[in-house]
C-alpha cells in the first residue's frame, strides 16, 4: 500500500474546471504552447528555423510524454530541461531549437501568468453566478420588514431584500476589482537571463527593433496585448501578491455573508439549506448546524491569511532573480485559487436555495416594534398640545418598565398597553393603528433594492450571461 497525502482542497473542495486550470497537464502542455510560440514568432522574424519543425512541435503540443520527462529530472536536476529534452525526443527534427534564446522564466512566468488569468476568469464568472443568485432572492423580499441589527443588538428596520444587497454590493466590489487586476495582467514575454534581452539581441544580431517585436508577437500568439515593459529574470511578484489581494477580498465578502447567514440561523430567521437525510450533529439528533456556511468561513479564512505569503515573496526577492519564491509559490498561489473556488461554489449553492422564516422574522419585529414606534408616539403626542420633554420621560420610564417585564419575568412586550393605559398622553389604541405597522419603519429599502439591483447589477448579470452557473451541488 502507497501511503499518499492529498489536499482537502483537490479532494474536497474545488471544482474540476479550478483543478484542471492549475493541474501538470495544463503547465506543461502550456510551456509547450509557449516554446511553439517563441518558434513561429522567431521564424517570423528571420532565423533558420522551418515550417517542418514548427508543424512536429504543434503536433505533440498537447501529447506529453511526462514519464521520460521524470526520469530526465532525476539525472539533471532540472524541471524544464527535463520538458526540453521529453519534448525533443517526441519531436526529432524540432529539438535544436526548442526554447532557442530562452531561460527557465519564459515557460515558467508566462505560464503562471496564463493560468492565474484562466483561473481569474472562472473566479469572476462564479462571483456573478452568485450575485444572480443573491439578485433574485433580493428582488423577491425587497419589501419584507426584518428588524435591523447594529452591534447584533436590535436597531431599526430593514427588509430582507436589502440585506441582501449588502452582501451583493462587497462582491460588486469584487467584481470591479477583479475586472481591474485581469484587464491589467500582461505578459513577461522574452526577457533573458536578467531582463535584458542580451540572448535575444545575440539571436538577431544586435538588431533591437526585432528584439521588441518578438516580445510582442508572442503575447499575440498565446492571447496577451501586452508584456510587462521592464523585468529582471522574472516577472515582479507584486502580481502574484495583487492577485491574492483580490482572492482575500472575495473571500471576506463570502466570510461576511456566511456570519451573518450562521446568526440568522441561529435566530431562526433564515437557514441554509438542508438535506433530507442530513445529520447535524452524532450526538444530537435535532441539530441543524449550518455546515456549509461554516465551510464558507473556514475556506474564507485560510484564503486571508494565504495573502501573506506573495506580501513576503514579493518583499524579499534579491535584485534580478532569487529562487527563494519558487516552492512558497508553487503552494500559495494554486491553494488559494482552489480554496476560493470552492467556497464560492459552496456560496451559490447556499445562495440558490436560502429558506426564509417569514412568521418568525415577524414575531421578532412585534417585540421589538413598541421601543421603535415611542418617537413617532412623542410627536403625535406633541401634536396634541402636550410637552415634548415631558411626554419623552412619561414613555422613558415606561420604555425601562417594559423591558423589565421581557428581561426579568420573560413575558411579552407591554410597552404599547403600559402608554394607552396612561391618561397624561391622551393616546388611544386607535391612534396607533398605522403607527405599528412594520412597513412604516423600512424607510426607502424597498426603492433602493429596485435601484440598485436595476442600475448595478441587472447590467452585469446581462453582460455575462452565457457565463452565469445556476447551481452547483455539494460534494460533501
Amino acid at each position: 500500500m502507497e501511503y499518499k497525502y492529498e489536499s482537502p482542497l483537490n479532494e474536497r473542495y474545488a471544482s474540476k474546471e479550478m483543478k484542471k486550470i492549475f493541474s501538470k497537464e495544463k503547465k506543461f502542455t502550456t510551456w509547450r504552447k509557449l516554446w511553439v510560440a517563441l518558434a513561429k514568432s522567431e521564424k517570423e522574424l528571420g532565423l533558420n528555423i522551418t515550417s517542418e519543425q514548427i508543424k512536429e512541435l504543434e503536433s505533440y503540443e498537447n501529447i506529453l510524454n511526462l514519464e521520460v520527462a521524470v526520469e530526465r529530472e532525476k539525472v539533471v536536476r532540472h524541471d524544464v530541461m527535463s520538458h526540453v529534452y521529453a519534448y525533443g525526443v517526441q519531436c526529432p527534427k524540432a529539438k535544436g531549437i526548442i526554447h532557442l534564446g530562452a531561460t527557465s522564466c519564459y515557460v515558467g512566468d508566462n505560464t503562471d501568468l496564463i493560468i492565474m488569468r484562466e483561473g481569474l476568469i472562472l473566479i469572476r464568472s462564479k462571483v456573478v453566478s452568485v450575485m444572480n443568485q443573491l439578485m433574485k432572492f433580493a428582488d423577491q423580499y425587497k419589501s419584507l420588514p426584518t428588524l435591523g441589527f447594529t452591534h447584533f443588538q436590535s436597531a431599526q428596520l430593514t427588509t430582507v431584500g436589502k440585506r441582501a444587497t449588502l452582501w451583493i454590493n462587497e462582491l460588486l466590489l469584487d467584481y470591479e476589482e477583479l475586472n481591474f487586476i485581469i484587464d491589467s495582467l500582461k505578459l513577461l514575454g522574452s526577457k533573458g537571463t536578467t531582463g535584458t534581452q542580451a540572448s535575444f539581441l545575440e539571436l538577431f544580431d544586435g538588431d533591437h527593433e526585432k528584439v521588441k517585436k518578438l516580445d510582442e508577437l508572442i503575447a499575440k500568439e498565446v492571447g496577451f496585448k501586452e508584456v510587462y515593459p521592464v523585468s529582471g529574470q522574472t516577472y515582479s511578484r507584486k502580481i502574484d501578491s495583487r492577485i491574492l489581494n483580490v482572492l482575500s477580498g472575495i473571500a471576506q465578502s463570502a466570510s461576511k455573508f456566511s456570519n451573518d447567514m450562521r446568526l440568522l440561523q441561529h435566530l431562526k430567521e433564515i437557514e441554509e439549506p438542508f438535506g433530507k437525510n442530513q445529520i447535524g450533529s452524532s450526538a444530537m439528533a435535532y441539530k441543524r448546524n449550518p455546515m456549509r456556511s461554516e465551510r464558507i468561513s473556514a475556506l474564507s479564512r485560510f484564503v486571508m491569511v494565504n495573502t501573506l505569503n506573495p506580501a513576503f515573496t514579493a518583499s524579499v526577492q534579491w535584485f534580478e532573480r532569487t529562487l527563494d519564491d519558487s516552492a512558497n509559490k508553487r503552494l500559495a498561489v494554486p491553494e488559494s485559487f482552489l480554496a476560493v473556488d470552492g467556497m464560492l461554489d459552496i456560496y451559490l449553492n447556499v445562495s440558490t436555495s436560502l429558506v426564509v422564516y417569514e412568521k418568525i422574522i415577524d414575531k421578532r419585529i412585534q417585540e421589538e416594534l413598541p421601543f421603535m414606534a415611542t418617537e413617532n408616539i412623542i410627536m403625535m403626542s406633541v401634536k396634541k398640545g402636550l410637552d415634548r420633554q415631558e411626554v419623552h420621560e412619561i414613555i422613558r420610564e415606561h420604555s425601562m418598565e417594559a423591558g423589565k417585564v421581557v428581561k426579568e419575568k420573560g413575558l411579552k412586550n407591554d410597552l404599547i398597553e403600559r402608554i394607552v393605559k396612561d391618561k397624561r398622553l391622551d393616546i388611544n389604541e386607535e391612534d396607533l393603528k398605522d403607527t405599528l405597522k412594520s412597513k412604516n419603519y423600512i424607510g426607502r429599502s424597498k426603492e433602493q433594492v429596485e435601484e440598485f439591483l436595476d442600475g448595478y447589477i441587472r447590467p452585469i448579470i446581462k453582460k455575462h450571461e452565457n457565463e452565469i452557473i445556476e447551481d452547483v451541488k455539494m460534494k460533501v
